[in-house]
């Protein structure tokens, strides 16, 4: 097996009806989710999982997501989602990741930014050599997709949410908020209208402190001028008016491209 093979990971995932909108076709946090889901299946077989990193006091934060879609499957579907380390960049790891039919046609590309974090200090830990060596590995030429960035948050006068807690559903492993919830309750907050008639063709999070079960929660959110299919949303923790997270959403109008 070559180097480039063994980096790279690829598994299939079939979409179940409770993964899909009511056009039936798979929604944006599912997507998420099965992205979350082999990134950690693949760090565990490559040694850096959750339970290698908890030996050292260490565990894994995703601190940024990028991903472009470009078709969507339906109830019944199978896709294959293929990722692979692209090394490290100053403190982040690096991890990229490809979405398909089983025939080959393209349905969304992704790239991701995580860093590791002492469990007591909650201090940002540099990767080490293990996770650095993929700087050297053979892996294509050019990335699937642009990396993530730093987002703007929300304008301070943009339109805001109801509020509403965190609750037990909404938990991770750490017993933080998990991260595709943020984007679920960013994607509640659109009316019903509005979702009926357009369809994500880009999502970008960046991560910015955690959330715990019982804390108040709104989101704020704003039209971009310059182009009217992207909103931007700050989720904001109300008793100390923190921003938790800032996510870029890139609608088109019309049905889901088959």
């Amino acid at each position: 097996m070559g180097d480039s093979e063994r980096v790279q990971f690829e598994q299939g995932y079939r979409i179940h009806v409770y993964e899909t909108g009511p056009d039936e076709r798979v929604n944006l946090c599912s997507l998420f989710d099965y992205m979350q889901d082999i990134a950690a299946e693949h760090a565990n077989r490559l040694g850096f999982g959750r339970d290698d990193l908890l030996k050292s006091n260490h565990f894994w934060v995703l601190s940024r997501m990028y991903c472009e879609i470009s078709n969507w499957p339906y109830r019944g579907d199978s896709i294959i989602i293929k990722t692979w380390p692209a090394g490290t960049d100053t403190v982040f790891a690096i991890r990229y990741f490809e979405i398909r039919f089983a025939d080959g046609r393209k349905i969304a590309s992704a790239s991701s930014s995580w860093l590791i974090v002492d469990r007591t200090t909650k201090k940002i830990q540099r990767p080490d050599g293990l996770l650095s060596r993929y700087n050297s590995e053979i892996k294509p030429d050019k990335p699937p997709v642009r990396s993530a960035s730093k987002l703007m948050e929300a304008s301070g006068n943009g339109q805001q949410s109801d509020k509403f807690r965190v609750r037990l559903s909404d938990l991770d492993v750490n017993l933080h908020t998990n991260n595709v919830n943020y984007l679920r309750w960013v994607k509640n907050s659109y009316d019903l209208d509005f979702v009926m008639n357009h369809f994500p063709v880009s999502a970008e999070i960046n991560y910015l402190a955690e959330s715990l079960f019982g804390e108040e929660i709104t989101i704020r959110t704003t039209r971009e001028d310059e182009n009217k299919s992207v909103f931007r949303h700050s989720v904001i923790r109300k008793n100390d008016n923190k921003e938790l997270c800032r996510i870029r959403l890139e609608w088109n109008e019309g049905s889901k491209k088959s």
